[in-house]
């Protein structure tokens, strides 16, 4: 008979739960594996709740396990180390992120693009190597190998930053890889939401004009005075997006709802770059004429590798950039989730795991 997931590991954990694809999350005791010699054991403070997670729950991107502990942006303080552990020691400030593990002899992870390894262990919902389920960080504890783990800079705000392990590498890695992070540049950030608010905060950051391209008039004060950005199109405007025509270097296309790619194309100049980074659950129409007219590229991106995951959480620390998040207790989940598919969020939820979590 199976292990239950309370008796199929060592250490105690305890956490909140979906059990099924109703995606109504729940407390639910399960178990870790013990701190092995290159795995570092943290308490866990905070954890963002990313969009990811919404779909996790309810299955709707058609490959979740359950029970399905949520939970990729993760931030804590380490409890305890294996005698290889090099990089870590207890007390230290540290950060988990949408993965757990890779095969680390292939040629992405010989290149630290661990994140495109077909052996990826993501952080919930996935397997470990003796086939036993990865829990996320909607919990009280986590235990991850040392490569996996990120030092939060000192001084950093614990809370703020646990959702740049996922909004924030997914897009400060196609802004540095396609070159859209160069001084005097014009990118178009589409979508003011979880991703797209940090992506304004990087670019700008880069020294790059940005235009936030949205579906919302009421964001746009928000976009220009509070995140710094320079410029505001309605994408839904026809005026504006055809003065703004041919225009952009590049574009950064966070949103994960169904929309049209032709007037986003438009945008650009000739060979400029439209990167995805948001995940719509069906496809999207491709006008490959609008890609013809001025060889224009169509790209994306996830996450991305250990490497570049903790030089952006110290170019972030360096500049002052952070998650804008609402704190919850853990117990406001499900209200969060339910706010968070209305879009009724600005612009992160963070749960306060540590003050929060009851047993």
């Amino acid at each position: 008979m199976a292990k239950s997931a309370e008796t199929e590991h060592p250490v105690k954990a305890f956490g909140w739960a979906a059990a099924d694809s109703s995606g109504h999350l729940a407390p639910f005791h399960f178990s870790r594996r013990a701190t092995g010699d290159d795995d570092v054991q943290f308490k866990v403070l905070y954890c963002g709740i990313c969009h990811s997670d919404l779909h996790y729950i309810k299955n709707e991107w058609g490959f979740s396990q359950y029970p399905l502990v949520p939970g990729h942006e993760i931030v804590g303080e380490v409890t305890e180390v294996g005698k290889k552990v090099q990089k870590f020691k207890v007390g230290d400030k540290v950060g988990v992120g949408c993965m757990v593990g890779s095969c680390r002899s292939c040629e992405r992870c010989d290149e630290d693009l661990e994140n495109y390894c077909a052996k990826i262990i993501p952080t919930y919902s996935g397997n470990y190597s003796d086939g036993s389920l990865t829990y996320g960080g909607y919990s009280d504890i986590m235990v991850a190998n040392e490569h996996f783990v990120v030092r939060i800079p000192e001084k950093m705000p614990l809370d703020s930053a646990a959702p740049l392990l996922c909004a924030g590498i997914t897009t400060y890695s196609p802004l540095r890889h396609f070159g859209l992070d160069k001084p005097g540049m014009h990118i178009g950030i589409v979508g003011l939401g979880g991703l797209g608010h940090v992506a304004v905060k990087f670019a700008k950051a880069f020294g790059v004009k940005v235009t936030v391209i949205s579906t919302s008039p009421s964001k746009k004060e928000e976009a220009i005075e509070h995140l710094g950005a320079d410029s505001f199109l309605i994408s839904k405007d026809e005026e504006q997006m055809q003065a703004a025509m041919g225009t952009m270097d590049g574009i950064l296309d966070t949103v994960s709802a169904v929309h049209p790619l032709t007037p986003l194309l438009g945008l650009l100049k000739a060979h400029g770059k439209l990167i995805m980074v948001g995940a719509p659950e069906k496809p999207l129409e491709l006008p490959v004429f609008s890609l013809m007219s001025g060889r224009k590229m169509m790209a994306g991106s996830g996450i991305g590798g250990m490497k570049e995951t903790q030089e952006m959480i110290d170019f972030a620390a360096k500049h002052n950039i952070s998650a804008e998040i609402e704190v919850i207790p853990i117990d406001y989940v499900n209200t969060a989730m339910d706010r968070l598919l209305k879009n009724d969020i600005k612009y992160r939820f963070v749960i306060d795991v540590a003050n929060s979590i009851k047993h």
